[in-house]
């Protein structure tokens, strides 16, 4: 019988290492998501990504940049731009960070991003065209005023 009752906190134990892996992989913690052009695995374009992809929050990963880019109009999405975070303006100094916005016109990353001294992002399209923000940002979540305070992220 001292076997049995020895087992069974161990068990115990085993299950609840197991839970408490599964919390933290949901929040983001030990995988990395980061888009790719042509995936659909975004969703609610144009809203602001960090309400939920945050340390704490609903979505799976915690996202370090995450946004959406529109087209010319800002009508609707434009799939599979590229992002690049620059130390400089106008595509100067060194790229710290590149991403690809998916088939929704949606970019994320759970990956670090160095945002220290700022960085200035460029949006370009497929058609070769490129956008650059002229203000240094210390934050990756471009839908936090692109959309609401500030003009969408666009490209042609």
């Amino acid at each position: 019988m001292k076997k049995i009752g020895s087992v069974i906190p161990a068990i115990i134990l085993l299950v609840f290492i197991s839970v408490q892996s599964c919390k933290k992989e949901k929040n983001g913690s030990g995988e990395t998501k980061t888009s790719t052009a042509g995936s659909r695995n975004s969703h609610n374009t144009g809203q602001n990504c960090m309400n939920c992809h945050k340390s704490g929050g609903s979505g799976e990963g915690v996202f370090t940049a995450a946004g959406s880019v529109y087209d010319s109009l800002q009508t609707g999405p434009y799939p599979n731009a590229t992002i690049k975070f620059y130390t400089q303006p106008n595509g100067g100094g060194q790229v710290r960070a590149t991403l690809s916005a998916d088939a929704l016109g949606n970019l994320y990353t759970t990956s670090t991003i160095d945002f220290s001294g700022g960085l200035y992002p460029a949006v370009s399209g497929t058609t070769g065209y490129t956008n650059y923000m002229s203000m240094a940002i210390s934050s990756g979540a471009c839908n936090s005023c692109h959309g609401s305070s500030a003009g969408k992220i666009w490209i042609k």
